[in-house]
C-alpha cells in the first residue's frame, strides 16, 4: 500500500516549491549521458518526460527529438504544417524555443499559438484533424510540449501524427532510437538556427488555436440545453493550458460558468499536494482537488482539468469528487442514449483496467465493448473512423465523437468531457453523482483498489510475458474463474501482464514501465472483504507464476 504523506491535501511549504530559475538553467546547462538509461530519450505512453535537474529532460533531448521528428515526417512524406503548443510547466516555453530552432532550420511549416497563448492537447489534435479533413496529401501533424499532470519540475514532449492522436510505438520507437543516436553523436546532425531567426522565419506562422477550438465545440456539446437549464457551473483550470479557454466558452455560448481561478504560476503554489507530498495537477486526486471540492456546494456541477487539459475531474453537490471510473460509466451511458446520429454499431472503448461497470453499461445499451491495453493510442483509429463512439481510460482521460458521429479529437479531451457533465445535468435534471447512484442500484456497485508490489527487472520481464496456462488456479475469491487474458479482447494486443476475471470480480497485474514494481488492479461487485480477498489471491497467483521454474 502507498503511504500517505502528512502534507497530502495541504498547500506545499514555501521552501519546497521548485526554483524555476535553477530549473531552466539546468535545462540549458546540463547535458544527458545516453550511457545512463534514465538520461536517454524514452517515449512512454505519453511521450518523453523527465526533469532537467535529473538530466532526463534537457535542451539536448528536445533538439534531438525534434530533429528526429523532422526526419521521420520527411521520410513518410508528411509535408503539411506542424501544429505545436505548450502547457504551463516552467520547462515548456524553453522547450518550445528549442524545438522551433530545429523546425525552422529544417524548413518545416510550423504553426505556433497566436499571441503565445498556452495550448491544450485536444486543441492540437483538433487543429490537425481540421486541417487534414478531405485532404489526400500535404497532411499536418503536431507536437505538444507537456508532461501532463506531473510535478512542476517536469518537462514533456509528445508527437501526434496526421491522425491527430498519440503516436504509436512504431513511430515513437523510431524517433526514440534516432534521437538517442543524435545525442550520442554530440548533436552533429541536428540542424538549428537561433530562436530570433526561427521566430521570424517565413515557415513560422501564428494560429488561433483557442478560437478554432471554442467555435467548433458547439458540434460536440449541447450548449442550448446547458444555457436553457440555467445550471450553475464552476471550473478550476488548475493553472493549466486551458486557463484562458473557459471564459470565451462561457461568453460565446451564454452559459453560467464561473472560473474559480485564472492564475498561472510555474511553481503551482496554489495546488494542494498529492498523496505522496508532491504537487500534481491531477483532477482525479482528492488530495490535489481540495480547492474545488471545498466549493462543491457553490455550484450545481464543477470540474477541473490537468495541466495540458486532456484529463478531467468532476465535482458534484451530491457526491463531491467522482472517481474517474464512476464518471466514465455515467458519461458512456448518457452519450449512447443522447447521440442519435452516431453509428448504430459504434462501440464503447475502454482500457483493460477500467471498471467492469462499463462492461455492464455497454451490455445494457446493446453496444459492443472494445477492450484494449493501457494507452489511449489504441482508440485513435476507431475514433477517427467513427467505429468507436467513445474511448476512455481509468485515469480520467476520454474522447468521443461529434454530435453528428464524425471525429472530434483522437487525443484525450478533458475540456469536452468536463462540459459533458454540464450537459448531463441540464438534460437529465440530475448531477452525474446522482446518476451514478441510480446506475449502481441497477447494475451493481464496484469497489476497486490498486496496490504496488516489488519486482526486479527480471521478474517484471517475466510478468509481462505471463500466459494464461501459467495461472493454475480454477477459482478467484470463491468464484469460478471465467477468463484469463494475456491479450486484450478488443484488438488482440498484448496487455503486458495478465487479467483474471470471475462473475463478480477481476484483477489485472502488469509491470511498471518506470519503477521496480508491478501493479495489481482489482475490482469487486460484492463488498470490501471480497475486494481484499481478490487482492490477496491476485498477489499469490502472480508470485507463484513469477517464481515458478
Amino acid at each position: 500500500m502507498s503511504r500517505l504523506s502528512p502534507l497530502a491535501g495541504k498547500l506545499v511549504p514555501e521552501h519546497q516549491l521548485v526554483d524555476v530559475g535553477r530549473l531552466r538553467d539546468a535545462y540549458a546547462d546540463l547535458r544527458p549521458d545516453v550511457g545512463v538509461p534514465s538520461q536517454r530519450v524514452a517515449f512512454g505512453t505519453s511521450g518523453h518526460r523527465g526533469s532537467s535537474f535529473e538530466r532526463s529532460f534537457n535542451e539536448w533531448h528536445v533538439l534531438a527529438i525534434t530533429q528526429a521528428i523532422c526526419e521521420y515526417r520527411a521520410g513518410k512524406g508528411i509535408d503539411g504544417p506542424l501544429f505545436i503548443g505548450i502547457d504551463t510547466h516552467a520547462l515548456s516555453q524553453p522547450a518550445l524555443e528549442s524545438a522551433l530552432e530545429v523546425l525552422a532550420a529544417n524548413g518545416v511549416e510550423t504553426m505556433v499559438s497566436k499571441g503565445g497563448e498556452y495550448t491544450p492537447t485536444p486543441a492540437i489534435s483538433h487543429a490537425i484533424l481540421t486541417y487534414n479533413r478531405g485532404r489526400s496529401h500535404g497532411f499536418a501533424d503536431g507536437i505538444v510540449v507537456t508532461p501532463s499532470h506531473n510535478p512542476p519540475d517536469g518537462g514533456g514532449f509528445k508527437y501526434n501524427p496526421p491522425n491527430g492522436g498519440p503516436a504509436d510505438t512504431d513511430i515513437t520507437g523510431w524517433v526514440q532510437k534516432r534521437a538517442n543516436a543524435l545525442i550520442e553523436d554530440g548533436l552533429r546532425d541536428v540542424r538549428r538556427v537561433p530562436f530570433a531567426e526561427a521566430r521570424r522565419a517565413s515557415t513560422t506562422h501564428q494560429h488561433d488555436f483557442l478560437d478554432a477550438y471554442v467555435t467548433d465545440l458547439a458540434n460536440v456539446i449541447d450548449f442550448d440545453a446547458i444555457r436553457g437549464s440555467g445550471v450553475h457551473l464552476g471550473v478550476d483550470p488548475l493553472g493549466g493550458s486551458g486557463v484562458h479557454y473557459w471564459a470565451p466558452i462561457a461568453e460565446r455560448y451564454g452559459i453560467d460558468l464561473t472560473v474559480v481561478s485564472d492564475v498561472v504560476d510555474h511553481t503551482f503554489r496554489f495546488m494542494s499536494v498529492d498523496w505522496d507530498g508532491k504537487i500534481r495537477m491531477d483532477p482525479s486526486s482528492s488530495h490535489a482537488m481540495q480547492r474545488l471540492i471545498g466549493l462543491k456546494d457553490s455550484y450545481d456541477v464543477a470540474f477541473a482539468c490537468d495541466t495540458d487539459h486532456d484529463r478531467h475531474g468532476i465535482v458534484t453537490r451530491s457526491t463531491g469528487l467522482l472517481l474517474p471510473n464512476h464518471y466514465l460509466s455515467v458519461l458512456i451511458d448518457y452519450l449512447f442514449r443522447h447521440r442519435p446520429h452516431w453509428r448504430s454499431d459504434a462501440a464503447v472503448g475502454k482500457t483493460l483496467v477500467s471498471t467492469g461497470l462499463i462492461d455492464r453499461v455497454a451490455k445494457r445499451l446493446g453496444r459492443r465493448l472494445y477492450e484494449v491495453p493501457v494507452g489511449f493510442k489504441w482508440f485513435v483509429d476507431g475514433l477517427f473512423d467513427g467505429s468507436l463512439g467513445f474511448g476512455g481510460e481509468e485515469s480520467a482521460g476520454a474522447s468521443f465523437l461529434r454530435r453528428d458521429g464524425s471525429v472530434w479529437s483522437t487525443d484525450k479531451d478533458g475540456i469536452a468531457a468536463a462540459l459533458m457533465s454540464a450537459e448531463i445535468a441540464a438534460r437529465t435534471g440530475k448531477d452525474p453523482g446522482e446518476l451514478y447512484r441510480e446506475m449502481t442500484r441497477a447494475l451493481g456497485t464496484p469497489l476497486s483498489e490498486r496496490v504496488d508490489a516489488p519486482a526486479n527487472t527480471e521478474q517484471k520481464a517475466r510478468l509481462s510475458k505471463l500466459s494464461p496456462d501459467q495461472v493454475k488456479s480454477t477459482q478467484l475469491a470463491g468464484e469460478k474463474i471465467e477468463v484469463v487474458l494475456d491479450r486484450a479482447p478488443g484488438n488482440g494486443a498484448s496487455i503486458g501482464g495478465i487479467k483474471v476475471a470471475s462473475a463478480n470480480g477481476w484483477f489485472a497485474a502488469r509491470p511498471s514501465g518506470t519503477e521496480d514494481i508491478y501493479k495489481i488492479y482489482a475490482e469487486s461487485f460484492k463488498d470490501e472483504a471480497h475486494l481484499q480477498r481478490l487482492l490477496e489471491e491476485a498477489q499469490a497467483m502472480v508470485d507463484a507464476a513469477l517464481h515458478a521454474s
